[in-house]
């Protein structure tokens, strides 16, 4: 048998079970053996993201050997072996349920509709007995005590099953055999974990239905086993039935929460906590997730009054996380306060490691400091979407960082990102939603005073720029960039200003400065690009060029502007330039004498060597069209082999697609059946 029944239990047959007196204990939840143990309503689900340890004490219970009657007895009740009992509570007659009152230390609260025990210590107390040949309700254990349910301690081990053939009230019947381990099923296939009647093992009954009528404590066991399994929205279903059956059950909340956090639903896991909490006051682990939860989202000041639940003892782990992220956020807090935003970058990175990794106020942070130091694009990918954010922000909606509202504070720094990409309207937009949030913070009354001056400075400068009045618009932008001198786009703008009036070193200048704060900005290298032909610094307006070639590929005014700057440069160095133009297609080359006068050609020459029936030929030949395009200081021919065999000859092509590329009557590189990509690669080597 896989379930033993101890001797001194007496259990030999059903009539056995029940005689003239019970007792009734109830075992402590802190025993060291059962220190990670659930009630049997409650299911600890430990955290996906950041598991809860429940803490573990030296205390003991002593339990008292349980004497039945059969079930023909008459009714009458026997308090427990207490030196203090208390006054047995009437049970419901018709529950079938024992009655048991809490000892006078109980912590917890409790209200109509919620039945969950406090497990913090033993409660010791005087039962009634059921209804004549009606037997009680609730979980009969291994050891022989019949608890009543959610009144047993609460344990790792979640197994419980359904009643068997027999009708035993509707308590879970619990895996038999004290050394039984979380997980393990030893017990025989198709028959229940450990209870046995009159020597033959029960057989299970079928799973009963969730419809109504249904009992809730079988359908979060349903959900307990779903979520074991990973199946978090079928967990989550099922919780969800289990409260609509009993809505004021705590610990059907506080599983439900642990359903969410597996689905990622961190938010709602927390606020299903809160509900958990508002049934239960008392509910420590309840508080204890909820302060995990909230340490995950950055509400730390909030996080640390459930994690330090008062009068209980912290969970280790949790503490040190708490710990560690308020320590980092100290630091970021005066890192901030005094410009320092490469440690706030560090500290802030470092928080989010520590346990805050689902927080959008430090991942704002985090974008903040990198637009501070110039990394625009890295901070716009790391401003998290205030729409998505927008659960966490209401979830305690007077929390703060840096002195700021968790909601304002998104805004303020979308802001600021919004501002240096140019977007002026929907920066101001930003920073008015944040004004109107917290109107009194005055950070933000900065900002949207800078912003506002900023934008009617470059709208003044961009009428007077249309108005050809290049000057006038120089001084305009120039006005906003007193009060934002971080604007990437000001001095974009007066850059082309310093270009209309010939003042191409000054345009460098302040494409330069453009360009520092946004690497990637378009049009100040386009500006550049153009200034540095002008002063004829050819080799910087080309690699300018090529920089936009590879971002623009299919720009053909980019094309024709590095085309002309490279014609440029090789003039500057001496080299022969003549019959290049820009834009030519795909020549075609039939003749041997017109074969070596082509490649002969100044600059360098792309022979693609194919035949008509080729299907490879085929699907290669638009690609070169393409190269022709972005490529125009490049010869591009084709010869048919079929067609020129002459060609063919003299060059040994026998396989095709074949590509060669010549300089000045050269060979210097051959393909065969090239990639597109390598095809280019070579394209790209030799356009130079």
């Amino acid at each position: 048998m896989s379930a033993k029944i101890k001797p001194e239990l007496g259990l030999d047959s059903l009539s056995d079970r029940l005689r003239n007196t019970l007792t009734y204990a109830q075992p402590d939840c802190a025993a060291a053996a059962d220190a990670n143990k659930p009630d049997f309503r409650e299911l600890d689900l430990g955290s996906p993201v950041s598991p809860l340890r429940t803490r573990t004490a030296a205390a003991t219970t002593t339990t008292t050997t349980t004497t039945t009657s059969s079930s023909s007895s008459s009714s009458g009740s026997v308090s427990g072996r207490n030196p203090n009992p208390i006054p047995p509570r009437k049970s419901d007659s018709n529950s079938g349920e024992l009655s048991a009152e809490s000892s006078p230390s109980a912590t917890r609260s409790f209200k109509p509709g919620h039945t969950r025990s406090d497990s913090t210590g033993s409660h010791p107390g005087s039962v009634s007995s059921p209804p004549l040949n009606v037997l009680p309700t609730g979980n009969i254990c291994p050891s022989g005590r019949i608890l009543k349910t959610g009144m047993a301690s609460r344990s790792a081990k979640t197994d419980v099953l359904g009643s068997g053939s027999v009708n035993y009230g509707h308590g879970s019947i619990m895996r038999g055999g004290l050394a039984s381990k979380p997980g393990l099923d030893t017990s025989p296939p198709a028959f229940s974990r450990g209870l046995m009647v009159g020597g033959e093992p029960v057989k299970r009954a079928a799973p009963p239905s969730t419809g109504g009528g249904a009992d809730p404590e079988e359908v979060k066991r349903m959900g307990n086993e779903s979520y074991r399994k990973g199946n978090f929205a079928e967990a989550l279903s099922l919780y969800d039935k289990a409260i609509a059956l009993s809505p004021g059950n705590a610990a059907y909340h506080f599983n439900r929460a642990a359903a969410l956090m597996g689905l990622r639903r961190l938010v709602e896991a927390a606020r299903e906590c809160e509900e958990a909490i508002g049934l239960d006051p008392g509910y420590v682990r309840a508080h204890h997730r909820l302060g995990s939860l909230l340490l995950s989202l950055g509400h730390i000041e909030n996080a640390r009054k459930h994690i330090c639940f008062i009068g209980h003892q912290p969970d280790p782990v949790e503490m040190q996380k708490l710990q560690s992220v308020e320590k980092h956020m100290s630091k970021c807090t005066a890192a901030r306060r005094g410009g320092d935003w490469r440690s706030v970058l560090r500290e802030v990175e470092a928080a989010i490691a520590s346990g805050a990794d689902a927080s959008p106020q430090f991942c704002s942070c985090r974008a903040e400091a990198l637009l501070k130091l110039h990394q625009l694009e890295d901070a716009f990918l790391a401003l998290p979407s205030i729409h998505n954010s927008g659960l966490s922000i209401h979830l305690h909606s007077q929390s703060k960082i840096f002195g700021m509202l968790f909601e304002a504070y998104l805004y303020f720094v979308k802001s600021q990102i919004e501002f240096a990409k140019g977007r002026f309207e929907s920066a101001v937009t930003a920073i008015e939603k944040a004004g109107q949030i917290d109107p009194r913070n005055v950070e933000i009354a900065v900002l949207l005073s800078n912003v506002r001056v900023v934008g009617r400075a470059r709208a003044r400068g961009n009428d007077l720029f249309k108005s050809e009045r290049y000057t006038e618009a120089c001084s305009a932008y120039g006005e906003g960039l007193k009060h934002d001198p971080s604007n990437s786009v000001l001095y974009c703008n007066r850059a082309a200003c310093w270009f209309k009036l010939g003042m191409w070193e000054r345009s460098v200048d302040d494409c330069n400065q453009a360009l520092r704060i946004q690497p990637n900005y378009i049009k100040a290298l386009l500006r550049r690009a153009a200034s540095n032909s002008k002063l004829e610094r050819l080799s910087e307006a080309v690699r300018d060029y090529e920089v936009l070639r590879r971002e623009l590929p299919d720009d053909k005014e980019v094309a024709e502007s590095l085309f002309h700057a490279q014609v440029a440069l090789k003039k500057s160095r001496g080299e022969e330039v003549h019959n290049m133009k820009f834009g030519g297609e795909v020549e075609s080359v039939s003749g041997l004498e017109q074969f070596r006068a082509a490649v002969s050609s100044p600059g360098a020459s792309v022979v693609h060597f194919k035949t008509s029936s080729s299907a490879e030929c085929k699907q290669i030949s638009p690609f070169l069209d393409t190269l022709c395009t972005r490529y125009p200081s490049i010869n591009f021919l084709k010869v048919d082999i079929e067609d020129s065999a002459s060609i063919a000859h003299a060059e040994n092509v026998k396989i095709v697609p074949t590509f060669k590329i010549y300089r000045r009557g050269t060979r210097v590189k051959e393909m065969i059946c090239p990639s597109p990509e390598v095809l280019e690669s070579s394209v790209r080597h030799y356009s130079i």
